[in-house]
């Protein structure tokens, strides 16, 4: 999950709108849970009948006074607003738990594309690896409340970090975190490998004609 939101700021909804505006922050928020990607507008009318629901929701699977252990789940409003100001209305009595995108950003109509988003409310239900268990679980949250987060989380087959030793759950989380960059590196060094090939090629060529006499062959 934190590879769509690498090198992104996220925002809490919070009063002081603090940022997670590094990869660790953003890690340590998102790894190992199911996102919601709430794609709305306080414009929209389905969206403001809507929102008291998916409150009720997020507030009973997060918020201790009604859970033992708040539930690995976090939502990131991505607005549709066609002003600051209105989205900080729309978000004004929401959780403080909520993430957005800063308002600026064009990132979320890259997501809105990405996801195939054709109307709003659209609660788009992802695994930690991206992966996604439902495009529009709008009707979903409305019909069965919280109980439909236990077949999500069956769906994305959650670590239960309760039952993991410390240690475990720093090595899952630098390993997940890292593996991108792994990726990208080991491509570069076969790319370099290959390249490296193909000029020894050419430098043995040249030196079956007489030409390079005396030189490392590894250069």
């Amino acid at each position: 999950m934190v590879e769509l939101f690498v090198g992104k700021v996220l925002v809490k909804n919070n009063r002081d709108r603090d940022e997670l505006d590094t990869e660790r922050e953003v890690l340590l928020r998102l790894q190992n849970r199911i996102v919601l990607l709430f794609f709305g507008s306080g414009d929209c009318p389905r969206c403001r009948e809507f929102a008291p629901t998916l409150k009720e929701f997020f507030v009973r699977l997060t918020d201790e006074f009604y859970v033992e252990r708040a539930a690995q789940l976090v939502l990131l409003y991505v607005s549709l607003d066609q002003s600051e100001k209105r989205q900080s209305k729309f978000l004004k009595d929401m959780p403080k738990r909520w993430l957005t995108l800063p308002f600026e950003d064009p990132y979320k109509k890259e997501l809105a594309l990405m996801f195939e988003v054709a109307e709003i409310p659209t609660v788009v239900v992802l695994r930690p690896d991206c992966t996604m268990i439902s495009p529009n679980a709008v009707d979903e949250i409305s019909r069965l409340g919280p109980d439909c987060f236990k077949n999500w989380q069956e769906a994305a087959e959650l670590i239960d970090r309760s039952f993991m030793m410390a240690e475990d759950f720093d090595d899952m989380r630098m390993r997940s975190a890292t593996d991108p960059l792994r990726r990208l590196k080991y491509k570069l060094e076969k790319k370099k490998k290959k390249k490296e090939e193909e000029e020894d090629s050419k430098e043995g060529e040249g030196s079956q004609n007489g030409e390079g006499e005396g030189q490392d062959p590894w250069g």
